[in-house]
């Protein structure tokens, strides 16, 4: 994975020594004007009237565009959001955060977007930092940025929030095998060309873990540093947070399985029908040699042949899909780079 390491005036510590870590940059003295690129904000939104309205107002001061991507809402945040300004995407149902992403970076990229900024619309981010997000794309020395609400020690983020989200980052983390400080920051800052090509699927809460996940394994050139931000909780949280935890935990067990499918699905099928036919073996030997044999001890052990016949087969299969899907992405990739006159 290729990632800022803090070269030039504007970078700052790196926050780890491990190859896949990422640096903290510091803005440098001035902050690059809207006529270094162009800034697109884009802002998912479920079911967010209270706030909405305020946020694309202090967001259009500091982008060239806003987009909010209406997922499902049953209220007014989608009137309200084109009433303050902010073109509005409207999903006639509720597809999650990762797909009203996915939506948003596309419609950012046909506005001609150097720069895509992604932020919530519960006004938890503060908007004027956009600018801050967007310097070290504009001036070329990050392709994502992260706002990190770890980086600094003053960050009044609840000391009961702070010990889950660390929890989560450590997870993925470890999933991804790229260690940032704020894995769950839904503030965050990608280059017009990665927005554009990064495609979520994720369902649920886990948008910032597979993003992360799509950053480390699909995207490893990426240079990516990390910002401190601060953040406002001005509600209670919407979803139970254990509940919240476990569906991001859920989401990164879905991508080691798409990713490592030997590992996690073949090797223990592998390992279950070696022990249904070893049962099934001796419960045969017991019969020829006139022993009673009881048909539970059978049923389990056919039952454990067939189900690590299943596992070992199904991940084998998707181990080549996603060899396969390998292949078609750096196809893509050629051929984006090679322009349409066909050549790099």
């Amino acid at each position: 994975m290729g990632v800022g390491r803090g070269e030039g005036a504007g970078a700052a510590d790196r926050v780890s020594a491990d190859a896949g870590s990422v640096s903290a940059w510091s803005s440098p003295n001035h902050v690059a004007s809207p006529q270094s690129g162009i800034v697109v904000a884009v802002i998912p939104a479920h079911n967010e009237e209270r706030f909405i309205g305020s946020v694309v107002l202090a967001s259009r001061r500091c982008a060239a565009a806003v987009v909010v991507v209406d997922d499902g809402s049953t209220d007014r945040t989608a009137r309200l959001a084109e009433d303050a300004g902010a073109v509005v995407v409207r999903q006639g149902t509720q597809g999650g955060k990762a797909r009203a992403l996915t939506v948003g970076f596309q419609e950012a990229r046909r506005r001609g977007a150097d720069v895509v900024v992604m932020l919530d619309g519960d006004a938890q981010h503060d908007p004027d930092d956009i600018p801050r997000l967007a310097a070290p794309i504009l001036s070329g020395e990050a392709e994502v940025v992260i706002g990190s609400r770890f980086l600094d020690a003053s960050s009044d983020t609840p000391g009961w929030r702070r010990a889950g989200q660390r929890a989560l980052t450590v997870a993925t983390n470890v999933a991804s095998g790229l260690a940032v400080t704020d894995s769950q920051s839904g503030f965050r800052a990608l280059s017009g060309r990665l927005a554009a090509d990064m495609l979520l699927t994720s369902r649920g809460l886990g948008a910032e873990s597979e993003m992360q996940w799509w950053l480390a394994h699909a995207a490893r050139d990426a240079r990516v540093v990390e910002v401190a931000i601060t953040v406002r909780y001005r509600d209670p949280m919407k979803r139970n947070p254990v509940r919240h935890g476990l569906l991001v935990v859920d989401t990164l067990l879905q991508l080691v399985e798409r990713r490592h499918p030997l590992l996690l699905l073949t090797l223990p099928g592998m390992l279950a029908g070696f022990m249904g036919s070893w049962i099934g073996v001796g419960l045969l030997h017991a019969a020829l040699v006139g022993r009673e044999v009881s048909p539970l001890y059978g049923a389990v052990a056919f039952l454990l042949f067939i189900a690590g016949l299943l596992l070992a087969v199904t991940g084998a299969l998707m181990h080549r899909l996603e060899e396969f899907q390998t292949v078609i992405r750096e196809l893509i990739t050629r051929g984006t780079a090679a322009g349409p006159g066909g050549t790099a």
